[in-house]
């Protein structure tokens, strides 16, 4: 779990409801037909943007993306594609058979590899898998921004059917706290929702997005690096180019090592 995004969400919201709180009810910002506004006219509007199948499955990746943190961290990526290597040189690709991967792209990767393929399927298949990983996180990226640019619009057009009513009854008192009560809170909506939910949800499907990618191409450039037989000692350097730093970093002690296991 991603704790920190929760944190930040939760913190955002808790500073914004405590603040209403401190200076008047909560009832006070709730305004049905206001919320309807927005919400509905929000959900109408990313539906007319995007299709269905998009949206939902939007929904579904962002719930598991962003508020998880299963993203591998790439040090220790590189460190397993070390130990890869050190098998590769050894034993072979044969050796990879037996090998007991950590990292999900790393261990397809592998796979293919021990499998005999040529080296061109294996490139294109690693990078056909990152191009269709990469663009579903994207949708999932441009569906919340969408939403994030919506519902700020949606509010603003709340607040005009709340103007519009308050000018056409001022001749009835009582019904002009109701209609600025649309005319403000729907601003105030729209600003909530797009500011403390789907912008920074957005923001950080786009941070994950690059993460993976980088992740994804260290993992393919490695792997085809070993399958044209290139020494291993390179793969720092074809490692430090995503990894800033990695190059002054000191090598890792050689009984932290991968262990093959061998049908008997």
């Amino acid at each position: 779990m991603d704790i920190m995004t929760w944190v930040g969400l939760l913190t955002g919201i808790g500073v914004v409801l405590g603040a209403v709180a401190s200076g008047s009810n909560l009832l006070d910002f709730f305004n049905l037909p206001g919320l309807m506004i927005v919400l509905f006219g929000t959900f109408a509007v990313t539906l007319v943007k995007f299709r269905w199948k998009n949206f939902a499955g939007s929904i579904r990746l962002a719930l598991s993306t962003v508020f998880t943190d299963k993203l591998d961290d790439p040090v220790s990526l590189y460190l397993e594609l070390k130990k890869v290597a050190e098998v590769v040189r050894k034993q072979g690709l044969l050796g990879l058979d037996d090998l007991e991967i950590e990292h999900d792209f790393l261990r397809k990767a592998v796979m293919f590899s021990a499998d005999g393929h040529h080296l061109e399927f294996v490139e294109e298949v690693l990078l056909e898998d990152t191009q269709q990983t990469i663009e579903r996180l994207q949708t999932a990226e441009r569906v919340f921004r969408g939403i994030g640019e919506a519902a700020p619009a949606l509010g603003m057009l709340g607040t005009l059917v709340g103007l519009v009513q308050m000018l056409n009854n001022m001749q009835e008192p009582s019904s002009i706290g109701p209609a600025m009560a649309i005319a403000l809170l729907t601003t105030f909506y729209g600003a909530f929702i797009a500011q403390l939910v789907a912008l920074p949800l957005a923001d950080k499907l786009l941070q994950k997005t690059q993460d993976e990618l980088r992740n994804r191409m260290i993992v393919t450039s490695s792997m085809l690096s070993m399958l044209r037989g290139q020494n291993p000692r390179v793969l720092k350097d074809i490692v430090s180019s995503y990894i800033p730093g990695l190059l002054e970093m000191p090598e890792p002690s050689p009984h932290a090592s991968l262990t093959a296991t061998r049908e008997e």
